[in-house]
């Protein structure tokens, strides 16, 4: 069902929710919280199609502010409400309010919103793009009790943790952060299976993606670990190493798709790690209502604490170098154990005699020093006696 309404109040959209609801035989509303999309008409589409999906899990009445300020002085001047409500099949398991605000309303949208909040259930903003620089104290952020934020649509999208870690308020996310939680589950479930004494991390993804900043800040203050960032082609974060006495622990996905978990002594494993849609990611959001505090532990984390390579060409050299000399070893080992375990006996050997010779050459030169002058002194004796 669809019901449009051209320069409406507040009250009229209410009314005709009522109507909508009693027409379809549904006099209860049956929701459990009030999703308000904070976005433009280019990104509306999208944000709704998103939010229906999302209400599949989560009924919700979800409004969506489209703010139309107008270019010229007579449309600024104007002041319009217009309201386009979809309800039933049409809006998934809730009900949708399409809020156009035209002139000076545009400036006074929490007093559209506000009479339109279900009672007494919780209130979640959205800002699919061009987030407030502080959410908590935006006029709509602030009725809410969580704000998420979408930091990849920002111009710049590692700036804009930055931006996030200084203006934190319990309740805020980033779907930054969201899009990692398969990682975190994977990597938390390998070390639970192999604990071990993790010395350092690597990981590695796309340049402009704040997610894999945010991995390897999480990696860091967990693990107490330094970590490097390494820019990769993506899609996304494509591999993470946790370094071990006894080897690396590996969680690689190039593709975007499936993921490869390699542990030492313990064969290859395939993972579900698909990329998720934006659907999915408003329903895990949606799951918890309380402040994230490893969300904020993270994020407040400043992001040059994350090593770079000083040379990525070398970098990578070196391990395909480091690569090829473990395959060499083991293919000796396997063709002759006898002979390599002698060869590397013989090479402990010589670094052994050599690191004797040169802790001897200290002490052989005070004595030859001492040596010089006692001859050079009874040489002198001889020549004054004659």
């Amino acid at each position: 069902m669809k019901i449009d309404l051209t320069d409406t109040t507040s009250s009229k959209i209410n009314a005709a929710l009522m109507e909508a609801r009693r027409i379809s035989g549904s006099t209860a509303a049956g929701m459990v919280l009030t999703l308000v999309i904070v976005t433009d008409e280019g990104s509306a589409y999208d944000a709704l199609k998103a939010a229906n999906d999302a209400s599949r899990e989560h009924p919700s009445r979800t409004l969506a502010v489209i703010k139309r300020a107008g270019r010229s002085p007579r449309a600024r001047a104007e002041t319009r409400l217009d309201a386009e409500i979809l309800a039933g099949s049409d809006a998934g398991s809730g009900e949708t309010v399409i809020l156009r605000m035209h002139g000076e309303l545009v400036a006074h949208a929490q007093s559209v919103v506000l009479p339109l909040l279900l009672p007494d259930a919780p209130v979640v903003v959205w800002w699919p793009e061009n987030s407030p620089a502080h959410p908590a104290q935006d006029p709509l952020g602030s009725i809410a009790q969580r704000r998420i934020t979408d930091a990849v649509t920002a111009e710049s999208p590692v700036g804009q943790l930055a931006q996030r870690a200084q203006s934190y308020t319990p309740g805020d996310t980033d779907l930054a952060w969201t899009r990692i939680t398969g990682w975190r589950s994977m990597l938390a479930a390998a070390l639970d299976q192999r604990p071990a004494r993790i010395t350092s991390a690597v990981v590695e993804g796309e340049s402009y993606n704040p997610s894999v900043e945010l991995l390897g800040l999480w990696l860091h203050n967990r693990l107490h670990v330094p970590v490097e960032r390494v820019v990769t082609g993506g899609p996304g974060i494509t591999a993470v190493h946790l370094r071990t006495a006894d080897g690396d622990i590996t969680l690689d996905r190039p593709d975007g798709l499936m993921g490869t978990l390699s542990m030492p002594g313990s064969p290859d494993r395939q993972v579900a790690l698909k990329r998720r849609e934006t659907s999915e990611l408003i329903a895990e959001e949606l799951r918890r209502l309380d402040p994230d505090d490893i969300y904020a532990t993270a994020v407040r984390t400043p992001v040059e604490r994350l090593r770079e390579p000083a040379n990525a060409e070398t970098a990578a050299a070196e391990k395909v170098a480091h690569a090829i000399a473990e395959a060499t070893v083991a293919e000796a080992t396997v063709a002759n154990p006898a002979r390599v375990t002698a060869a590397v006996l013989t090479a402990e050997k010589a670094a052994a005699e050599k690191a004797a010779v040169e802790s001897a050459a200290p002490a052989a030169e005070p004595a030859a020093a001492k040596k010089a002058p006692a001859k050079a002194a009874k040489r002198t004796t001889k020549r004054s006696d004659s």
